[in-house]
């Protein structure tokens, strides 16, 4: 007798990374900081009513999302992660065995694996030459069956970036009858000034949604809040696919108190920022190829020395995250960690 579905047993794993006491975890694109005070204060206030329900709606938290956005909260959608935005996407979207989900690769491992989940096809475009978004080419890829498409900017894991003008052309080409969804996940740490900002795009293609997190920049990993903004209708769709209570008591309090606390939560940006050159500049010096990065990691393209790397980094007490026989995805953290990782990656170098 076959009690579930068949194609699980072909389903690719998520693969989180590794922990190991006494390493140097640099394979899940965490701060390394910990929430601010005020924050920490909201979270344990919030635990203290552990025994209620969450407000399953995320009233107060929508509406401090819009807020700082200047959207109206009825184009907010919240989730546990912004993970949880895109399986709702897919959710929303797709009913048929023919509908399909179009995006780049290699992009967030995650987007093959919802797909699948929500009974939909993938279809991919490899990433070009400089390991960006194809967009010509994914424009060109859409189908009749294609419901969504997701794009991924900064792209994890190859930190790189689509531009505003590049994601313009792709929304006309693209055509109002496929919802887009910009994953801008790594948003807080863009300064290329040319680089794609989904918001100021939304009130003219109202198939956009602009998917963000409170995990990486706001410091808040293990609480699972993530949020999506778009058109009213489109919003309301993905709240009626979201499972009930699926955004904790804590997390919501957790992600207003991040919000009202913004500039001391986002006060470590800048050092990933100015790290993350200096760590690619010492990496393009010891001869790997690296991709610019918009993002608070790096890219190795190491195409099949990567399980050696990896390896070789996990002998020096350095936890990267590979995807073997592509690449190694590595956290940009503080100086002392960085530095621990510079110096694994120059004796494989060598």
């Amino acid at each position: 007798m076959t009690l579930t579905r068949a194609d699980l047993d072909s389903l690719p794993a998520y693969v989180p990374g590794r922990a190991i006491p006494g390493a140097v975890k640099l394979a899940s694109n965490e701060v390394p900081l910990p929430p601010t005070a005020p924050v920490l204060a909201a979270i344990a206030e919030a635990a203290a009513t552990g025994n209620r329900y969450p407000d399953m709606a995320v009233a107060g938290l929508t509406a401090r999302i819009a807020g700082s956005l200047g959207v109206d909260p009825a184009r907010i959608a919240t989730g546990c992660g912004s993970v949880s935005i895109c399986q709702q996407l897919v959710q929303a979207t797709c009913h048929e065995p023919s509908d399909e989900v179009l995006f780049a690769w290699r992009s967030f491992e995650a987007y093959p694996i919802l797909t699948r989940i929500g009974g939909a096809i993938a279809r991919t475009v490899p990433l070009d030459g400089e390991l960006r978004h194809d967009l010509e080419a994914m424009a060109a890829a859409v189908t009749p069956h294609t419901r969504l498409v997701m794009v991924c900017s900064p792209n994890n894991p190859t930190g790189t970036v689509v531009t505003r003008t590049g994601m313009e052309r792709f929304l006309a080409a693209v055509g109002p009858d496929v919802l887009v969804a910009l994953d801008e996940a790594y948003h807080e740490y863009v300064t290329d000034p040319d680089a794609a900002d989904g918001l100021p795009l939304l009130d003219a293609h109202p198939n956009l949604v602009v998917l963000r997190t409170f995990s990486k920049a706001y410091r808040l990993a293990a609480l699972r809040v993530g949020y999506g903004v778009a058109a009213p209708e489109v919003a309301s769709a993905l709240r009626k696919v979201c499972a009930p209570f699926s955004v904790s008591a804590v997390a919501q309090a957790g992600a207003i108190a991040a919000l009202d606390d913004a500039d001391a939560m986002l006060s470590a940006c800048a050092e990933v920022v100015t790290e993350r050159v200096r760590v690619r500049a010492a990496l393009l010096d010891a001869g790997f190829r690296v991709p610019p990065t918009q993002a608070n990691f790096v890219w190795l393209a190491l195409g099949e020395r990567t399980a050696a790397f990896a390896a070789h980094c996990l002998e020096h007490r350095v936890i990267v995250r590979p995807f073997h026989p592509e690449g190694a995805r590595v956290t940009i953290s503080n100086p002392e960690e960085n530095d621990a990782f510079l110096a694994a990656a120059r004796t494989f170098a060598g």
